[in-house]
């Protein structure tokens, strides 16, 4: 053939602007191209040699990329199938592209999108380069070598040249401010992150030994790449230690996984990868790099939404598809149909692999669980599919560390733990230690008590409520023992008007004043036997607080002070004494009082009905009942004031209260403890 010139045939000639300018943010892709496509190459040869289309000698079958700082350029060579003249006109030259603005709109953020989805592969390698030329000798018999050269804008020159082996290099010219990619180190990096598991070995110059002093070549060739990764084979191939080295290889210096999930499917779509359960305890970090995806072997992101459900970024491991579309942005991806299924695959895979491991190694599992906890119960709460099928291999812990699917606890406690209102009623603590004394008055009844201590279970408390019929989950410190599972109508505390007022204003005083929390005494019989004061946290509120510390749309309730009730037990023998002491120091003085405002807070009411018409004299009557209602109520606080000083057991009673649950702090516990070796 004669030496030609001709124009790359595109619509518009600014092709080469927009794969510099909007491809620049992720310019190193090209080596990643420029390798796939060589690899292509090699593949496609290997191919027509099986088929007997082929008939010479393959030789030596790898990728070689070379780094000539001096010359400024940066090649990659193949022994491939090669190219003549005309495959360089129809694949090089004619480059199907039209309609660029809308291109350049739609794409211009994407370089994936670019390069996959026009078949832009090899023009890639302008976005680093200010020449780009192909040497290439096609595999046909009687083939003529072939040069092209492109400095950058649609015109380019094509002659015969002389080459000697079969294949093509692809050598770039690289422009002044790319200068990076002509570091051998920096050309290392990108193929170990892009080509480290290409399935033809990748020669990136030589390896290096320590000699006098310094790191220095050797005649050996450097292999990037290990070309048959442990996804590629059949789990049957490969032993626990094969698992466990190939993690190591992804992540080097991390604690070794729990388990792992291989995943081997070729129809109807084709997918395999190996996916690691790492510890996860009690941190859900939710990072999107932990799974890296490839294609054919080669990597492509190690962003992978919308490929795996969210929850499953919680593992590590590497996916490889040639069914996911490398020409899409990730919200394309989450509505593409095929990722659809291969997400819905994964999802169906690893629930199956739980329930695999849960029914064939309990004991083990049992043992894993708090490990996986999180990622279980996270994505029971953030995928339905999911959810439905982990019902079955879910555990729950008991305070005592015995655990329970969820059909088993439901047996478990459905006789003794069921209200008269028939709900079953799920009794949790979430700090054996700080509630310690809930979980013992609940044991001493022959309840059950779950240990929901984990980072998602204030929201799995709500879920499994919508789950389970019938089921309610109350913690074990939300209300006295009694209250907590109401199996019939609660004694009636028979305590007096008089007793209840002057120990609400005893108690209320006693109890710390803090912006942050709220206290409300309130009455119970609870039997002789039961602490003098118990500290409950009504339930619905503490969860939305819970919630909201979670949930920023929730920060209304994060907002308000927590609220705790000081439940006094007027069956409890020094509540009784207390009750006493009230009656015998207190009614005389006290019960008067009490009388006389009862009979002026109803004449204050009927003068109000009365005086619609704001007659003054009505007006000023009310002002002095008012006033007089006031000044009883204050003597009658002076007389429970100086009772409560010479009955200190009130304020130790309430202060054992806040104690056993942490909230007895500060000045309040010195004078507790000061207080305490008074009373001794």
């Amino acid at each position: 053939m004669a030496k030609q010139k001709g124009q790359i045939g595109v619509t518009t000639d600014n092709i080469f602007p927009v794969i510099k300018k909007f491809l620049y943010s992720d310019n190193e892709i090209f080596l990643r191209e420029l390798v796939s496509n060589a690899i292509d190459a090699t593949q496609k040869l290997k191919t027509l040699a099986s088929f007997g289309d082929f008939k010479g000698e393959l030789g030596q079958m790898d990728v070689r990329v070379t780094v000539d700082k001096k010359a400024g350029t940066l090649t990659v060579s193949d022994h491939g199938i090669g190219m003549t003249a005309e495959d360089i006109e129809k694949y090089i030259n004619q480059i199907a592209f039209s309609g660029a603005e809308e291109f350049l709109a739609k794409y211009k953020d994407n370089a994936n999108a670019i390069i996959g989805h026009f078949g832009l592969g090899f023009y890639s390698a302008f976005m680093v380069a200010k020449k780009v030329e192909i040497i290439s000798l096609s595999y046909k018999e009687g083939a003529e070598a072939v040069k092209w050269s492109c400095d950058g804008s649609p015109e380019y020159t094509m002659e015969p040249t002389k080459k000697d082996s079969r294949g093509t290099d692809i050598i770039l010219h690289i422009d002044k401010d790319q200068k990076e990619f002509l570091e051998q180190a920096r050309i290392d990096t990108l193929l170990k992150k892009y080509c480290r598991f290409l399935p033809v070995p990748v020669i990136s110059g030589k390896e290096q030994e320590w000699k006098d002093g310094k790191m220095v070549d050797t005649d050996k060739d450097k292999v990037i790449n290990a070309t048959e990764p442990s996804w590629t084979k059949k789990p049957a191939e490969l032993t626990d230690e094969d698992y466990m080295k190939f993690y190591r290889e992804l992540y080097p210096g991390q604690d070794e996984p729990l388990f792992w999930i291989h995943l081997n499917v070729d129809y109807p779509f084709t997918l395999t990868g190996i996916l690691y359960f790492p510890k996860i305890k009690n941190n859900l970090d939710i990072r999107k790099d932990r799974i890296q995806l490839y294609c054919n072997q080669v990597y492509v992101t190690d962003s992978v939404e919308g490929v795996v459900p969210e929850f499953m970024t919680l593992l590590q491991g590497v996916i490889d598809s040639p069914d996911i579309p490398l020409n899409v942005s990730r919200s394309y991806l989450q509505s593409d149909t095929a990722v659809k299924k291969i997400s819905t695959y994964i999802t169906k895979k690893v629930a199956s692999r739980l329930e695999e491991l849960f029914k064939k190694e309990r004991a083990d599992f049992e043992k894993k669980w708090d490990d996986i906890k999180i990622f279980i119960e996270y994505g029971m709460l953030t995928d339905e599919k999911f959810a439905d099928a982990a019902m079955k291999f879910m555990l729950l812990k008991d305070t005592e560390g015995k655990y329970f699917t969820l059909e088993e606890y439901r047996k478990l406690i459905e006789a003794n733990q069921t209200d008269k209102n028939k709900d079953i009623i799920y009794l949790y603590a979430t700090s054996p230690v700080d509630q310690y004394s809930y979980i013992q008055s609940a044991n001493n009844r022959g309840y059950n008590v779950l240990l929901m201590d984990g980072q998602l279970d204030s929201h799995m408390v709500g879920f499994l409520e919508s789950k389970l019929e019938h089921t309610r989950f109350v913690r074990v410190d939300s209300d006295t023992t009694d209250n907590l599972i109401e199996k019939a109508d609660k004694p009636v505390s028979d305590i007096s008007e008089l007793q209840r007022n002057v120990l609400t204003t005893l108690f209320t005083n006693a109890t710390p004043k803090t912006k942050d929390i709220n206290y409300v005494v309130t009455f119970e019989a609870l039997g002789q036997n039961e602490m003098p004061v118990i500290l409950t946290q009504n339930e619905y509120m503490r969860r939305m607080k819970e919630m909201a510390a979670l949930q920023p749309g929730m920060s209304f309730y994060g907002e308000l002070p927590d609220s705790y009730n000081i439940v006094v037990n007027t069956d409890n023998k020094h509540i009784v004494n207390l009750r006493k002491e009230v009656d015998d120091d207190l009614s005389d003085q006290i019960l008067p009082l009490m009388e006389t405002n009862d009979n002026d807070n109803k004449k204050v009411e009927e003068l109000r009905k009365d005086n619609k018409d704001e007659d003054a004299e009505k007006t000023q009557q009310i002002k002095d009942l008012e006033k007089s209602i006031k000044d009883n109520r204050e003597k009658q606080n002076a007389l429970v004031e100086q009772f409560g000083k010479k009955t200190p057991i009130v304020n130790q009673l309430v202060d054992l209260a806040l104690l056993a649950n942490g909230l007895l702090k500060g000045a309040e516990l010195t004078q507790f403890i000061k207080r305490s070796v008074d009373l001794l």
